[in-house]
């Protein structure tokens, strides 16, 4: 597993507790970053993950119902719901090239969710490249 993989499975483990229990500890999640990520730069690429998921979440969330026919966001997993926040984060603000976000998703996606979940998460996060594409050529 690469190393930004690690911060993307480290940070989905934040956003997806937070998700659950409404409740934040910065302490705690500063504990839980050291303790399962060594590198600082690493390490920061996973806070800058969670904290940019938190700052655009309405925005994001947004977008994913936008985009999810007939389902919405508390009908989906709290896995998927929250691995597409974080590639819905990382292909509208972030650097990474689309085709890595959009596989890392899918990557934590069969690793965390259920049997149906990668190809959710696959579909939903091509629409959000597509439309975040054109919006870009406009």
């Amino acid at each position: 597993m690469s190393r930004r993989s690690r911060a993307r499975e480290v940070a989905l483990q934040i956003l997806y507790q937070e998700d659950l229990n409404g409740e934040r500890d910065p302490v705690q999640e500063e504990a839980f970053f050291c303790a399962r990520i060594k590198s600082d730069s690493i390490r920061q690429f996973a806070r800058d993950l969670v904290n940019g998921v938190r700052t655009k979440q309405l925005q994001i969330d947004a977008s994913l119902v936008q985009f999810a026919e007939h389902w919405s966001l508390s009908r989906m997993p709290p896995t998927d719901r929250n691995i597409l926040r974080m590639g819905s984060f990382e292909l509208l603000f972030g650097d990474a090239p689309p085709k890595v976000v959009i596989n890392e998703a899918v990557e934590l996606a069969k690793r965390f969710g259920t049997a149906q979940s990668s190809q959710f998460v696959n579909g939903m996060l091509d629409r959000v490249r597509v439309s975040s594409e054109s919006e870009r050529k406009r």
